[in-house]
């Protein structure tokens, strides 16, 4: 008995390979069962997706951390591994660093997003022209949810579509972050009344809508400024709904800029529009202008004094 118990403790050093193999396989194993009993706790234990979201990501890092630290002990330190795993990595590690560019350079991007933060779970970005909400982070790519896009003719709504992007892409391209620092952006709308409207009234109108229902963001987008000064340097400017007067090919033009979260743009723009046609609908001497084609008589439509110079002429 005792010499079946002393070569079962001398079996490791006799097949190290295979003492490595089996060891790594019961590693492997408990990863998945700490990773599924991890996250089966918080779907029980954690009601706010948010928090489960984060913690779900943390226990993973952590577990993925420390397995690879223990296969890294049992393959490579002891001292004639060592010497082998570094003779073989001097001999291919140029290869693999031109190989696996992409992947090293995923990596780095995803080091990058995790220490300067320059998007979040949740948040609405735009990176290489593609707009959407972050809803997943990972260390080769991150995902977001399509936002507006060719599918889309309103725009700042979701598709539908998730897009994976790599990391990577972070470190080649700027992104523009929608929430983070200042939460607001301005936002425009262009009415066109005729040249025969009666435009100051519209325009007390248009300003009327607009004060009423985009007015009270202007507030907390001060309070958001103020906060953002803090980090950036950002000079405090009108923050309060404008109204720009223009002429344009087919009548008066009036832009309505105003502040608005970037999630409510679209909501903002329905409410702004029905309150206009509402409002418009009871004016006899306001119309929208649309393009038309117009013939135009000069002798009989001119102002005053022409028509008398011409009639002066004729007599």
């Amino acid at each position: 008995m005792e010499n079946i118990f002393n070569r079962f403790l001398e079996w490791p050093s006799s097949h190290p390979i295979l003492w490595k193999i089996i060891l790594s396989a019961g590693v492997t194993l408990l990863y998945f069962l700490i990773k599924t009993l991890w996250r089966r706790w918080m779907e029980q234990k954690i009601v706010d997706a948010s928090r489960r979201y984060y913690m779900r990501r943390l226990g993973d890092y952590l577990l993925i951390l420390i397995c690879t630290v223990w296969l890294l002990y049992i393959w490579i330190f002891d001292e004639q591994s060592t010497v082998r795993f570094a003779q073989f990595f001097g001999l291919i590690g140029a290869g693999l660093a031109v190989a696996l560019h992409e992947t090293i350079s995923n990596i780095v991007g995803w080091i990058y997003i995790i220490w300067r933060k320059p998007f979040r779970v949740g948040e609405r970005i735009e990176i290489n022209g593609i707009i959407g909400d972050v809803i997943d982070v990972r260390i080769f790519e991150f995902s977001i949810i399509e936002v507006g896009g060719k599918r889309l003719t309103g725009g700042e709504q979701s598709t539908g579509r998730i897009i994976h992007i790599p990391n990577g892409m972070t470190l080649r391209h700027s992104i523009a972050n929608f929430d983070t620092g200042f939460p607001y952006v301005w936002d425009e709308i262009a009415i066109l009344v005729t040249f025969e409207s009666n435009w100051k009234k519209a325009k007390q109108i248009l300003e009327k809508i607009l004060n009423d229902h985009v007015g009270g963001f202007a507030e907390s987008a001060d309070r958001a400024i103020q906060n953002a000064t803090g980090r950036y340097l950002i000079y405090r400017g009108k923050t309060t709904p404008i109204l720009y007067t223009s002429i344009a090919d087919s009548g008066v033009q009036f832009s309505m800029r105003y502040m608005v979260p970037p999630k409510q743009i679209r909501s903002n723009r329905n409410k702004l529009y029905e309150a206009i046609l509402e409002a418009f609908s009871r004016e006899s001497d306001i119309d929208f202008a649309y393009p038309t084609i117009r013939y135009y008589d000069n002798l009989h439509e001119h102002k005053q004094q022409v028509q008398n110079h011409h009639e002066t002429r004729s007599s």
